[in-house]
């Protein structure tokens, strides 16, 4: 348990390069074109890293939910994004929301990521490799290997293989009420909690 708790594999060159950091600066959003704000959000039912199937429509009328969708599971953006959201989740557990990260990775993949400390990141270009050191996540993984909530979401590359970097904010009733296109992994936890804040989603207590 030791071992899988603070494994550290290396992330491939040729995903690495394109999974880094999110957008370019001075990009524009991308704009999604199959679920939209205002739209009722595609319910789904996915293995989560805690050991339990989540079901979106379980949430409907009693909490609201973010799904943030990331590429690959132990590449760098993605590594950093679940660094700032685990190390974070005191911050966003303030509010009457469940969150998760989700992938088209298998749930094997998902939860030694999640369950992870510590990740060997290949440098660009042949460069140095790098070591994130990251908390265990403390919400759940979901797992979409069949790509079928994906599709729903629209969220593919236009590989049809990975997720764009794209985070959904649903409302008690089910109701996709924000979309962020243009996530930043390193301060995705202080977005997220900015956004909750903006949409305003009540806090607990």
């Amino acid at each position: 348990m030791r071992a899988l708790l603070t494994m550290g594999l290396v992330a491939t060159l040729a995903v690495g390069a394109v999974l880094a950091q999110g957008p370019p600066p001075n990009a524009a959003p991308a704009v999604p074109t199959v679920v939209k704000v205002g739209d009722m959000a595609p319910d789904f039912s996915l293995q989560g890293t805690d050991g339990k199937t989540h079901k979106l429509s379980d949430y409907r009328g009693k909490q609201a939910v973010v799904i943030a969708w990331f590429p690959k599971a132990f590449t760098q953006g993605c590594t950093i994004e679940c660094k700032s959201l685990a190390e974070n989740g005191d911050k966003i557990k303030q509010y009457d929301v469940t969150y998760f990260m989700a992938s088209t990775d298998n749930i094997d993949d998902n939860t030694k990521f999640a369950k992870a400390t510590s990740v060997t990141l290949q440098g660009r270009g042949g460069g140095a490799a790098t070591v994130v050191e990251k908390k265990e996540a403390d919400f759940p993984m979901l797992a979409d290997p069949t790509k079928e909530v994906a599709t729903k979401y629209g969220v593919l590359m236009a590989n049809g293989q990975l997720a764009n970097r794209w985070t959904f904010y649903i409302d008690k009733t089910g109701k996709v009420v924000a979309i962020d296109t243009a996530v930043r992994p390193a301060t995705s936890a202080e977005d997220m909690v900015a956004k909750l804040a903006e949409l305003k989603i009540a806090k607990k207590g």
